[in-house]
């Protein structure tokens, strides 16, 4: 019954609905290793001949290419469009309702920043509703390593980076305490700033992801000492995650 009710679904679909959505099973078939018209054809469920012309025309408008000995692969138009739609929505507006969630579930401030040269760059804030107001801010800017969504933006830099970095900032800490650190966090992907820059200011950062797997941002749930002891900060690690994770997905990027 439930296969009556899907077949007569796609009967009523108009026809050039349903070549559209043939043409995105093919890319989607390929995208995901179909490379021959045989395996995309079993893939969506169409005869070789329409799976062939859909192949075609996609190949022409560049959506797919063909090379020899390898099939079928993903084109450069779709790279063009991929690099076009990232730069038409702001990492803001991608990362805000992730941050807003954030923000309703701990009470605490949360920070999207960025790596600009060997600084952290704030990109948004919103103030938490637990303790004292923070002076960070918009726009304002900190050494990497002294920050926990510094170190968050460094989790894939090689120690020689790292140390470059604390040469620069001289944190409170001892090159091998932050070096070790520093390995814990790549391990667990995630990064503490235990009043490393400020007395009394604790937070917890993940790095955010885009499609190519590099990171380009961070996010931090922060907070003063009596809001933030090291049980909760265990707690959150997952939390700042997640978030982090919702807008690297905006981004193309996917987990392997």
């Amino acid at each position: 019954m439930q296969d009556d009710t899907i077949t007569a679904a796609k009967a009523a679909t108009p026809t050039g609905t349903q070549t559209l959505l043939r043409g995105l099973a093919v890319v989607q078939a390929v995208a995901a290793g179909a490379r021959d018209l045989k395996e995309i054809a079993r893939r969506i469920g169409t005869t070789r001949s329409t799976t062939h012309r859909l192949a075609s025309c996609l190949v022409d408008e560049r959506y797919l290419r063909v090379l020899p000995q390898v099939g079928y692969l993903l084109g450069p138009k779709l790279i063009e469009l991929g690099f076009q739609a990232r730069e038409e929505v702001p990492l803001v507006m991608l990362a805000t309702p992730f941050l807003d969630t954030l923000s309703a579930l701990t009470g605490d401030t949360i920070h999207l920043a960025v790596r600009d040269g060997d600084e952290v760059l704030y990109l948004h804030k919103l103030p938490g509703r637990n303790g004292p107001e923070m002076r960070s801010r918009v726009g304002h800017r900190m050494p990497l390593l002294r920050t926990g969504i510094g170190k968050a933006l460094l989790l894939d830099s090689s120690v020689a980076e790292w140390q470059r970095l604390y040469d620069l900032c001289q944190p409170s800490q001892g090159w091998d305490a932050v070096q070790v650190r520093m390995l814990d966090y790549v391990t667990g992907r995630y990064a503490f700033d235990l009043e490393d820059n400020e007395p009394s200011i604790r937070c917890v950062a993940a790095p955010v992801r885009d499609a190519s797997g590099h990171i380009v941002a961070a996010i931090s749930v922060a907070s003063t000492v009596p809001y933030m002891p090291l049980d909760k900060m265990q707690g959150l690690v997952s939390v700042v995650q997640k978030a982090a994770a919702g807008v690297s997905a905006q981004l193309g990027w996917k987990e392997r």
